[in-house]
């Protein structure tokens, strides 16, 4: 959860605009209800007319209403009305702040006036209110004001409001005023204030979505480039330790999981707090006296929630690692396709695919079916609730203590609380499994790399290409014992130094050691007697032309994968290095030659091919030392021959440093180094190591025959 709320601060700004929209627009949510309680309570059940004082009035009607009234009560009821004119008084008071006092003033006693009038005939209590309408006379102390004024304590004015209301449609009528037409205007009014509402949560809502949908994609944009520049600063060291496989994993499904949530968090876990705490309030102001209902839906969906969270959030916890797992055999089948199918293994790896498929399919199944159950779960809550709201508000419209429109914004109030508490359970499911996406990518993010810069590190550019190996020990990563001891020797600037060896001897362990790729355990490497270390990676690889064991092409044309190793090199440059690598033949034979395509990982070409492309790569970089790490290996022997010829013409000048398998292709070097068991065992040219070097001589006769050793003696 720290993770994805630290993704949020960069756009702070954004944040608080969003916090202000969703307010907006949970105001417009949380009004509309209200509208529609208006509409049904005063703009139908009412007439239009919402307080207890008529328009106008008739004498008779005047005079009735003060049965009930204190002498302080008729004094204000008095004041409100102008005097008789043709039978006729008006009310003088309009603006509803007033009005809203009056109601408040005078509820008790006209609505008691309003029962009295309205009473059976055979109940004593309307005997005694008609014969004291009569005479005129009436004893305030023997009239039930008490009784009434205790029910409004209880049940609130709100509804005994509608008796008022009542009495006032009735006055009006009396009093010749157009209530059809009172009514039709506060329909249209209120219908308009209604759909103005709805239109400004519409707004409200779509910049909402903008605005938290543009987040998300920042956060997304943000995250990833953050991890490809971590990623791209690791040594091979934190490459083997995280995968290759589990770091894709983490840059794009991972990344969009975060991404996701973060959209959600934006628009639900701020929205619904809003919703949730200002639906309360609005269902208290209905006054319907229901919460309890409201309090055990809400029970209800928290326990169903909380133990579907129990069984789910260990699958989705599992789930991130069973798709790296699916991601890496994936890869591994499609790298390895050409040997599956030469061994006639489809059948066994289609099954290992099966395995990790089966895992993955299983628990997204798992986790599916119980989120599924969460929504007939929900919706079985909910209509029970409406059930439970209507049932207890019809027993109490039928007391007369609710009217229908305060059931109707009960309902929706409900809901809407009850939907708020669902989405932020929801939320509660998700942000586990987005919590593990970030603590992966976290991982990611946290791990530097072992081979960094020093604080002083200086640029550096070769003069001479002298390389010195002195007294390297190494040890991979977590291994248990050096996998190089004590390698000790001197690379002549200008001449060739090969490395031969055994396989799995270290031979490409040493040059990987000299551009850094895992720095030494012990001892150090210098270049023109400077250390490695003490200079920038980035001059110390750009003064290194490095050929890899695996040549690695690009997808793009021939010209850009060459133009790899200089990107400002002129397409002579470009053509130059390809004759020396012995590639321009080919090239031309392409149907665009140097335009032509090159597909992803250079599948369009063999593997000889790509080795002479990779060559011409680092030729084209004209570095002062250049290293061939077993490059060699796909050519054939009259091209291998062929290209170390042009090297020494045209690179006379430049350290060669070569790795190798083949006897044939280390002959002449000046120097030949002869590794086994990560130890130098021999340090000669080749007549000396055939005579002092017993691994090199085994080499040597299992390449070569007696009379061709012969002859290059």
């Amino acid at each position: 959860m720290r993770h994805l709320i630290g993704n949020l601060k960069p756009y702070w700004k954004t944040v608080i605009i969003l916090a202000l929209l969703l307010m907006v627009q949970a105001f417009c949510d949380l009004s509309l209800p209200g509208y529609t309680q208006n509409i049904i309570d005063v703009g139908i059940q009412n007439k239009g007319i919402s307080h207890i004082v008529p328009e106008a009035i008739t004498e008779g009607d005047f005079q009735s209403a003060q049965v009930f009234m204190t002498e302080e009560e008729k004094n204000v009821w008095q004041s409100v009305f102008t005097d008789e004119t043709a039978g006729i008084r008006k009310r003088t008071v309009n603006d509803e702040a007033s009005l809203d006092a009056l109601d408040d003033s005078l509820i008790t006693p006209i609505v008691l006036a309003y029962r009295t009038e309205h009473a059976d005939a055979g109940t004593s209590g309307s005997s005694e209110a008609s014969a004291s309408q009569q005479s005129g006379v009436m004893d305030i102390s023997s009239l039930p004001r008490d009784q009434m004024e205790k029910m409004i304590a209880q049940v609130g004015t709100r509804t005994i409001k509608a008796m008022g209301i009542a009495f006032a449609i009735e006055c009006d009528q009396n009093a010749g005023v157009d209530v059809v037409a009172i009514q039709k205007h506060y329909l249209i009014t209120c219908g308009a204030r209604m759909l103005a509402m709805a239109l400004l949560m519409l707004i409200a809502a779509s910049m909402v979505s903008f605005f938290a949908s543009r987040v998300g994609a920042g956060i997304g944009k943000n995250i990833r480039g953050k991890l490809f520049r971590n990623v791209m600063s690791y040594s091979s060291a934190e490459i083997d330790k995280f995968q290759t496989s589990s770091l894709i994993t983490r840059c794009t499904n991972d990344v969009q999981q975060v991404q996701n949530v973060s959209v959600m968090m934006l628009r639900m876990v701020l929205y619904a707090p809003i919703v949730g705490s200002y639906g309360v309030y609005r269902v208290w102001q209905t006054g319907a006296n229901m919460g309890w209902i409201v309090g055990l839906a809400v029970i209800a969906i928290m326990a169903l929630v909380s133990g579907l969270m129990s069984v789910t959030i260990p699958k989705f916890r599992s789930m991130q690692t069973l798709v790296d797992g699916l991601n890496s055999v994936s890869r591994e089948i499609l790298t390895g396709l050409p040997v599956i199918r030469a061994f006639g293994r489809e059948e066994t790896e289609e099954e290992r695919f099966d395995t990790a498929n089966i895992a993955l399919r299983n628990t997204q199944l798992f986790t599916g079916r119980a989120m599924n159950f969460m929504h007939p779960g929900m919706t079985l809550i909910m209509y029970l609730t409406i059930v439970a709201i209507t049932w207890v508000s019809a027993r109490k419209i039928d007391a007369g203590t609710l009217q229908v429109g305060a059931m109707t914004a009960f309902i929706t109030y409900s809901m809407q609380i009850v939907m708020s508490f669902l989405m932020i359970t929801m939320m509660s499911i998700l942000l586990p499994r987005a919590g593990v996406a970030a603590d992966r990518i976290d991982q990611v993010l946290r791990v530097e790399s072992s081979v960094r810069n020093a604080e002083n590190a200086r640029e550096f550019s070769p003069e001479k290409g002298e390389v010195v190996f002195d007294h390297v020990y190494f040890r991979y990563p977590g291994g248990e014992e050096d996998a190089l001891e004590d390698i000790d020797f001197t690379c002549e600037a200008g001449k060739t130094t090969a490395i031969i060896g055994s396989t799995g001897s270290g031979k490409s362990t040493i040059v990987n050691l000299l551009p850094r790729f895992y720095d030494v355990t012990k001892g150090s490497i210098k270049i023109d007697g400077v250390d490695i270390r003490d200079v920038t990676m980035e001059s110390l690889r750009a003064g290194i032309g490095f050929v890899p064991q695996k040549g690695v092409l690009f997808t793009g044309t021939v010209a850009e994968n060459i133009r790899f190793g200089k990107e400002d090199a002129t397409q002579e440059e470009i053509e130059r290095a390809a004759k020396l690598a012995m590639a321009d033949g080919f090239v031309s034979d392409m149907e665009n030659g140097y335009e032509s395509i090159i597909a992803q990982g250079g599948s369009n070409v063999s593997g000889g091919q790509k080795q002479r492309l990779s060559i011409a790569r680092a030729l084209v970089k004209e570095a002062g030392i250049v290293v061939f790490d077993d490059s060699f290996s796909a050519l054939d022997m009259k091209t291998d021959a062929e290209l170390r010829r042009n090297l020494d013409e045209e690179h006379a000048n430049v350290t060669k440093i070569i790795v190798a398998q083949r006897i044939s292709t280390i002959l002449n070097a000046d120097r030949i180094i002869v590794v086994d068991d990560g130890k130098i065992v021999g340090n000669g040219t080749h007549a000396e190591l055939m005579e002092s070097c017993d691994v090199y001589g085994q080499i040597a006769r299992s390449q070569l025959s007696e009379r061709e050793l012969e002859g290059i003696k």
